[in-house]
């Protein structure tokens, strides 16, 4: 009998090893996170680029800034023209904001597509998340609150023919989300453990 007993706990244990194991598909381990490194660096390379084209170019944008907080393309509208901003330093100043917004935010990115590429080799992706993350939401921010809310809405943006950015800034903002959305899918974190 206890020779019997001994089997059967042998098998039992043995089926139970079984069980924890995990079987890995080859390629699909790391196809996620790849996906989202690169995702995160194509973001990255685009606000780098916005950046240095506004630094290098900087009159070009500066003049769309002015011209969206003066709101002198706007319908003119009584009712709305008190929030107008005609200020050229004010205007500048927001400018400059942008800019050094759009450069943190190009850095971060770059920064979180670097640990995503180590994490590629480690098989640990938990802070190309996070930066990823910061960078992304910093993305969001800028085209969502600062193009499309407080640009095409409270400068009423969306009334310039000339001066109108919105579809541009939406355009960022669904990419940058889309991107943030792919991030944060279950497995982007690479090990089962640092999905945080």
């Amino acid at each position: 009998m206890p020779r019997n007993t001994r089997a059967e706990t042998s098998g039992t244990e043995a089926s139970r090893t079984t069980e924890t194991r995990t079987v890995k598909t080859p390629g699909t381990s790391r196809a996620l996170p790849l996906a989202a490194t690169v995702l995160t660096g194509t973001v990255a390379l685009y606000m780098a680029l916005v950046a240095f084209g506004n630094i290098t170019d900087f009159d070009t944008n500066r003049q769309f800034v002015r011209h969206v907080l003066a709101m002198d393309t706007t319908f003119q509208d009584r009712q709305l023209m008190w929030r107008a901003i005609t200020s050229g330093s004010v205007q500048d100043a927001a400018y400059l904001a942008i800019i050094a917004w759009e450069t943190v935010a190009a850095a971060v990115l770059v920064l979180a597509t670097a640990l995503g590429v180590a994490g590629l080799r480690r098989g640990d992706f938990a802070g190309a998340r996070r930066m990823a993350t910061a960078g992304l939401l910093m993305v969001l921010v800028l085209f969502g609150a600062g193009f499309i809310a407080v640009g095409g809405e409270w400068f009423a943006m969306w009334q310039s023919k000339a001066w109108n950015g919105l579809e541009a800034a939406t355009r960022n903002f669904l990419v940058a989300g889309m991107v943030l959305v792919i991030v944060h899918l279950p497995g982007a974190a690479g090990r089962r453990g640092d999905e945080r």
